[in-house]
């Protein structure tokens, strides 16, 4: 399978749309999901943070997770983002084929 899930994790949900609605947009990705009110807990220089963000979770094809990594980076106001990818190892063919059709 080709067809992957990216999860990127911002400060804000005004943060995620306007990522997402440029990776849409740009065709990096068919669907951008938001779940607002993500609590996160993790290290970052040095010391333990508690900080609530935005998830995103990115339908897209797994060709393009480099191009949507840079052009997520730039875009992005943290200095190292959580951009990761998931296979998608199972899916109806009615939406896979719907990620081909929407992806560039």
């Amino acid at each position: 399978m080709d067809k992957i899930v990216v999860l990127i994790t911002t400060p804000s949900r005004e943060e995620a749309e306007k990522i997402g609605d440029y990776l849409v947009t740009a065709r990096l990705a068919a669907c951008v999901n938001i779940v607002s009110g993500v609590h996160s807990i993790f290290f970052w220089e040095g010391k333990c943070c508690n900080e609530s963000e935005a998830l995103m979770i990115v339908k897209t094809k797994r060709s393009l997770f480099m191009p949507l990594c840079a052009m997520v980076k730039p875009k992005h106001p943290y200095s190292v983002p959580e951009i990761i990818a998931l296979p998608i190892v199972e899916g109806s063919a009615e939406y896979l084929q719907w990620i081909e059709e929407n992806t560039r």
